[in-house]
């Protein structure tokens, strides 16, 4: 049970200080997807994104309803890609891409993370040919976000990998024009990148992480503006009284 004061502090705050949940993440391991078959892996990441993050959106708008918050974001990140498709032509890469569009449309999620590459070291031709896709699968898609790796502090900066990510860009803004090059709002180029993000445009769900979790980002910075606004007013009054 909740006292009126505490619903009163709510409603206050998300009504004066613009507080709510920014988002829902589902962070999903993909490793147990892993197929030489693109079709195979299709289908069991379906399987597997549907078991976990299917109910997203209903949970989302109960925890909505039963706390007077509003949850303005419902996202899935996803295993980094590139690990688990070394073996695809260009075309499968892309249909890859399509599926889990189409995957994050089906649940109604906002966007969905980790269409990603990790290359601060080495940079092999699979992975050239995995970031040469970006440009088309962001293109072929709407809530599909990438993003890339390119250095660390430890390991220096694979500057071949920025040389190659100039052009890519480019052809991302020239490939989404039509939607005003949004599609480079949906690409983000890391140095020292976490293990784990859940954060988009360039949330993947880490190598490390167990088979599933849930990441909440709550948006508080008009609280602490408002809260800060409100001893700045108590302090000036003081002030004035002496």
């Amino acid at each position: 049970m909740f006292t009126s004061q505490e619903i009163i502090e709510t409603i206050n705050m998300v009504k004066q200080s613009n507080l709510d949940i920014r988002t829902i993440t589902v962070g999903i391991s993909l490793f147990d997807c892993s197929s030489d078959i693109p079709q195979r892996f299709i289908d069991s990441m379906r399987k597997k994104i549907i078991k976990y993050a299917g109910n997203l959106k209903n949970v989302a708008n109960e925890i909505e309803d039963m706390f007077g918050l509003p949850i303005v974001n419902r996202r899935v990140a996803l295993t980094p890609i590139s690990l688990l498709t070394f073996s695809y032509s260009y075309e499968d890469l892309i249909k890859v891409a399509v599926a889990i569009d189409e995957i994050a449309k089906e649940l109604e999620v906002d966007l969905i993370g980790g269409y990603s590459a990790a290359v601060h070291k080495s940079y092999d031709e699979n992975t050239k040919k995995f970031i040469s896709s970006i440009p088309d699968a962001l293109a072929s898609t709407e809530r599909l976000c990438s993003s890339v790796d390119v250095g660390t502090t430890r390991s220096g900066i694979n500057l071949d990998v920025i040389a190659h990510l100039g052009f890519i860009i480019k052809d991302i803004a020239q490939k989404t024009k039509d939607k005003n090059s949004f599609g480079c709002a949906r690409f983000v180029v890391f140095a020292n990148a976490p293990d784990d993000n859940p954060f988009m445009a360039g949330a993947f769900h880490g190598a490390c992480e167990g088979d599933s979790a849930i990441n909440v980002g709550i948006s508080g910075p008009g609280v602490v503006k408002r809260a800060l606004e409100e001893k700045k007013m108590l302090q000036l009054t003081r002030s004035m009284r002496q």
